[in-house]
C-alpha cells in the first residue's frame, strides 16, 4: 500500500493523492487543492500555537510523551544524567556522538578558555539599576554581545560559527553570575579556570573573601544534572524562537537573546517559581486536602503537574526528585518538601488527576533544589537559560545547514474588513 493520503474536496468533487513521509504531509502539497475561483490560492492548514505542525526535521532530541521518553541524539536522559557531565552532553548534542576522552578534554579546555567577558560588558551591566530582574539583565547583555563579537555575523563560515558557539556556552554562566551579583550589590567574581563548569559557576555566584573558592562537590554535581536535564527539549517556545529569529541569518547572540526572552515568560521558564508560590500558599500538609478540593472546583491550578508533551510521568522529574534528596543532605531539607511529597502522593492516586494525565513535570522539584542552594526565585529562569544555551545553538546550527529551511513566514487567515475607501475626518 502506497504511503499517500487520499483527499476528496467536496466543494469540487476532485480527488487528490498527497504523499506521506515520516508520518507527515507537506503543507505546500495542499496548495493544489483549490476551487475555480481565480483568487483561491489553495488550501491552508490552520494550527494556532502549532499544536500539530512540524516546522523542521531534527536529529537532536526525541520525545515520546505517552511513554515518558526523552532522548538526546538517541541516548536516554536517565543514562546521561547518571553517567555524563553537562559539557560532555553539550558535545553530544552539538556533534551527534559522545566524545572520546581526548576529544572531551580538548572540548572542556576550549570552553574554559572563553569564560571571560570583555571588561566593557561588565560596565554595560553596571548600568542596570540594583533591582533590575536578573533575567532582564541576562537577555539584554546577551544581545549586547553581538556588538562586541562582530565576526558573529559570519554564520556560514564554519570556523567562526563554531567560535560563537564556544563563546555562548562559556560566557552565559559568567553573564548570569554577574547579573546575580549585581542584584545583591556584590562585586563581580572572575571565572576560575581550575574549576569544573558548574564549580566555576558556583564560584562566580557565591565567592566572598576567601582566596580560593572550593565548591561543594555534591552541589556542583546536582547543578550538572539539572543542566543536563534542561539542555534541550525539542521544538518548545524558546527553541522555535531561536530558529525563527535565526532564519533571518542574524548573528547567534541576537537570536539567543530572543530565545531567552521567550524563556522569560511565566508560561515557559517561570513554571518552577509558580510551584514554589503554590507550595508556600498551601502552607502545611494539613491544608492539602482543602487545596485539592479547590483545584477540582476550578478555584486554582495544580502547578508543576501536566505538560504539553508528556502524558505520563516526565522522565526528568524522576531524576530531579532523587537529586533533591542528595542536595538536601548538604543544605538541609527544604521545609516545602513535605508538602510537595504529600501533594504528589495524593495527585498520583486521585482519579481526577490521573484521568487527566496530570503527572509531575520537571518544574515540580527543580525549584525546591534551587531554593535550597540559595538561589533567589528571580534566578530560576536564568539558570534554565544557561542550560538551554547548548540546545538553542545546536538547533540554530541545524536550521542554518538545512537546505529545506527558509526565513520563517507563517501564513494567516485574514478575517478583517474588506477593501474600503478612506473616510475624511469631517465625515467620521
Amino acid at each position: 500500500m502506497a504511503d499517500t493520503l487520499t483527499v476528496t474536496d467536496n466543494r469540487t468533487g476532485k480527488i487528490y493523492e498527497i504523499p506521506i513521509s515520516d508520518g507527515a504531509i507537506k503543507a505546500t502539497d495542499l496548495k493544489q487543492i483549490r476551487t475555480a475561483d481565480p483568487d483561491d490560492t489553495g488550501l491552508l492548514t490552520y494550527d494556532p500555537a502549532f499544536m500539530n505542525t512540524a516546522a523542521c526535521r531534527s536529529r537532536i532530541t526525541y520525545i515520546d510523551g505517552d511513554k515518558g521518553i526523552l532522548l538526546y541524539r538517541g541516548y536516554p536522559i536517565e543514562q546521561l544524567a547518571e553517567h555524563s557531565t553537562y559539557l560532555e552532553t553539550a558535545y553530544l548534542i552539538l556533534n551527534g556522538e559522545l566524545p572520546s576522552a581526548a576529544a572531551l578534554k580538548e572540548w572542556e579546555h576550549r570552553i574554559t578558555m572563553h569564560t571571560m567577558v570583555h571588561e566593557n560588558i561588565k560596565k554595560f551591566m553596571e548600568g542596570f539599576t540594583y533591582d533590575a530582574h536578573p533575567m532582564g539583565v541576562f537577555v539584554s547583555t546577551v544581545a549586547a554581545m553581538s556588538t562586541f563579537y562582530r565576526d558573529g555575523k559570519q554564520i556560514f563560515d564554519t570556523e567562526r560559527r563554531q567560535l560563537q558557539i564556544l563563546r555562548l556556552i562559556a560566557k552565559t554562566p559568567t553573564i548570569a553570575a554577574y547579573a546575580y551579583r549585581h542584584s545583591i550589590g556584590r562585586p563581580y567574581v572572575y571565572p576560575d579556570n581550575d574549576l569544573s563548569f558548574t564549580g566555576n559557576f558556583l564560584n562566580m555566584l557565591f565567592k566572598m573573601t576567601e582566596t580560593k573558592y572550593v565548591p561543594n562537590e555534591k552541589l556542583a554535581r546536582a547543578l550538572d544534572i539539572l543542566f543536563i536535564l534542561h539542555a534541550d527539549h525539542e521544538q518548545n517556545c524558546s527553541t522555535s524562537t531561536m530558529r525563527g529569529i535565526g532564519s533571518s541569518h542574524v548573528d547567534p547572540y541576537s537570536a539567543l537573546a530572543g530565545a531567552a526572552a521567550a524563556l522569560y515568560g511565566p508560561l515557559h521558564g517561570g513554571a518552577n517559581e509558580a510551584v514554589l508560590r503554590m507550595l508556600a500558599e498551601i502552607g502545611s500538609v494539613a491544608n492539602i486536602p482543602g487545596f485539592i478540593k479547590r483545584v477540582k472546583a476550578g478555584d486554582g491550578r495544580l502547578m508543576g503537574f501536566g505538560h504539553r508533551v508528556y502524558k505520563s510521568y516526565d522522565p526528568r522529574a524522576k531524576i530531579i526528585k532523587r537529586t533533591a534528596y542528595e542536595v538536601f543532605e548538604v543544605t538541609g531539607k527544604n521545609p516545602l518538601l513535605d508538602i510537595a511529597l504529600e501533594l504528589e502522593r495524593i495527585a498520583l492516586e486521585d482519579e481526577y488527576f490521573v484521568s487527566r494525565k496530570l503527572y509531575p513535570n520537571v518544574d515540580f522539584y527543580s525549584g525546591l533544589i534551587y531554593q535550597a542552594m540559595r538561589f533567589p526565585v528571580e534566578m530560576f529562569a536564568v539558570l534554565f537559560a544557561i542550560a538551554r544555551t547548548v540546545g538553542w545553538v545546536a538547533q540554530w546550527e541545524e536550521m542554518l545547514l538545512d537546505q529545506e529551511q527558509k526565513i520563517f513566514r507563517p501564513r494567516q487567515l485574514y478575517t478583517g474588513a474588506a477593501t474600503r475607501d478612506y473616510v475624511p475626518m469631517a465625515n467620521r
